[in-house]
């Protein structure tokens, strides 16, 4: 990937993100509008493979702006070797593993569209 691609693979990355909020939306109005429970809530440490602080505020914002999702803290690594770390709650993940999963699939995403160079490294 070139820096020719940068501004597609944002646009690519606004229209995905898009679909992601409309469909967890679904999930969330699903849920509150029917009998019943289908959360199952917990909070996951996620390692962020973001480099520079735009990244991980960015990264930040559009979990806590999915629906479902709410970034409780973020730890600032002294090391520069050592990956950011946030701490995020999910309501409709079964598991930490799999929460980790949907936060690696979306920062993937985000960091192929923010980097002019390409994807995460």
């Amino acid at each position: 990937m070139t820096w020719l691609t940068w501004p597609i693979r944002i646009v690519v990355f606004l229209f995905w993100y898009t679909w992601l909020v409309v469909r967890t939306n679904a999930v969330v109005l699903r849920d509150a509008l029917t009998p019943g429970q289908d959360s199952t809530p917990g909070i996951a440490r996620y390692d962020s493979r973001c480099r520079t602080d735009m990244e991980i505020t960015l990264l930040s914002t559009c979990i806590t702006l999915t629906p479902g999702t709410l970034t409780v803290g973020h730890d600032t690594p002294d090391d520069r070797d050592v990956a950011h770390r946030i701490y995020v709650h999910g309501m409709y993940s079964p598991d930490a593993d799999h929460l980790r999963t949907e936060l690696r699939h979306l920062e993937t995403r985000l960091l192929t569209a923010m980097r002019r160079a390409g994807g995460p490294s």
